[in-house]
């Protein structure tokens, strides 16, 4: 027997019951769920693009945010500053005023807005003309195509002291007029009552796809059974809606912290200090800010402190679903 035959003989070869790895086959087998999903990938590379290009690409940006950004010397010979980009809000003292204002008006948006959106969907699904129906989603469509510029606009006409409609009825009734742009205790209703009135239409159309995929054999089974209309929505149509509805909320949660300037800078302005206490959020101190400085290392650390403050709070909300509903939460 020859060394070759020996080695042979004394290899004692895989041990019993174990399997030896096989690579080629796993890579296989990968290809074919990738060849087999190529209809989905594709339709999935125009959002993985978007945020390669506009949320990934960017983040070396961040770096803008310690230091004192200078013209002539560029990013990367600026004075590297820590954390004084930071302290702009805290030594004003007004850092806890703007991130109330922020919170609460995203919070009143979000939880006034899916409770419109939620009841526009079932009003639409309970409609049995389908002309009248059409009709009503355009109608309500409609506003969300609606500048801000414009919406502004029309909130001028409608509340200036001078020339205002309001205030023309109010003088024409005997009435004293009200003067709108110079008390901030009527502008949080104002602009929750403007938002919710461009938003809640076009914000429907999830919830309303939602209702379009129940199953219509349940619901007859339900009247079958004789419940009526506010029975099937109640216990039938609102817990269908539950997953969507905590999917929805938890990616607004992300931007809580993120204010619409475009709502309220052309609603209110930037420079109106009598409704500061009310109205002033986050991105309109920034944008005097840098109107005035042109810093934009002071933008970039507000822009990193929302970021984080709506990250931690997605992972709050996230852990609290995952401890009352599991099967609703998003990991």
């Amino acid at each position: 027997m020859n060394v070759s035959n020996a080695a042979a003989a004394n290899d004692p070869g895989p041990a019993a019951g174990t399997a030896t790895p096989a690579p080629k086959t796993k890579r296989r087998s990968s290809l074919r769920t990738l060849l087999a999903n190529r209809t989905l990938l594709l339709m999935c590379l125009p959002a993985i693009a978007f945020f390669l290009i506009f949320s990934y690409l960017p983040m070396p940006g961040l770096y803008l945010a310690f230091i004192q950004y200078n013209y002539t010397a560029g990013i990367f010979k600026s004075p590297f500053v820590w954390w004084d980009n930071f302290r702009f809000l805290v030594m004003t003292g007004d850092l806890w005023r703007l991130t109330f204002n922020t919170i609460a008006y995203n919070v009143m948006f979000i939880l006034l807005g899916n409770a419109l959106q939620i009841s526009v969907a079932i009003f639409l699904n309970e409609l049995r003309s389908k002309w009248f129906k059409k009709v009503s989603q355009s109608l309500m469509f409609l506003p969300y195509f609606i500048s801000f510029v414009l919406i502004g606009l029309i909130a001028y006409n409608i509340l200036s002291y001078d020339y205002g409609l309001l205030n023309g009825f109010l003088k024409m009734i005997g009435a004293d007029p009200v003067k709108t742009y110079s008390n901030p205790h009527l502008w949080p209703f104002i602009i929750v009552v403007t938002y919710l009135w461009q938003s809640t239409g076009y914000g429907s159309i999830v919830y309303f796809a939602a209702v379009m995929g129940l199953d219509s054999e349940i619901v007859e089974a339900a009247e079958i059974d004789g419940a009526n209309a506010l029975q099937r929505i109640r216990y039938i149509v609102l817990p269908w809606l539950k997953p969507t509805f905590i999917i929805l909320l938890l990616f607004s949660l992300g931007g809580v912290l993120r204010g619409n300037f475009g709502l309220f800078y052309n609603l209110v302005g930037a420079n109106n200090s009598s409704l500061y206490a009310t109205t002033d959020i986050i991105e309109t101190y920034v944008f005097r800010s840098l109107m005035t400085n042109f810093n934009f290392s002071m933008g970039s650390a507000v822009s990193l402190y929302q970021s984080v403050f709506g990250f931690f709070v997605v992972l709050s909300a996230n852990w609290l679903v995952k401890r009352v509903s599991p099967d609703n939460s998003l990991f």
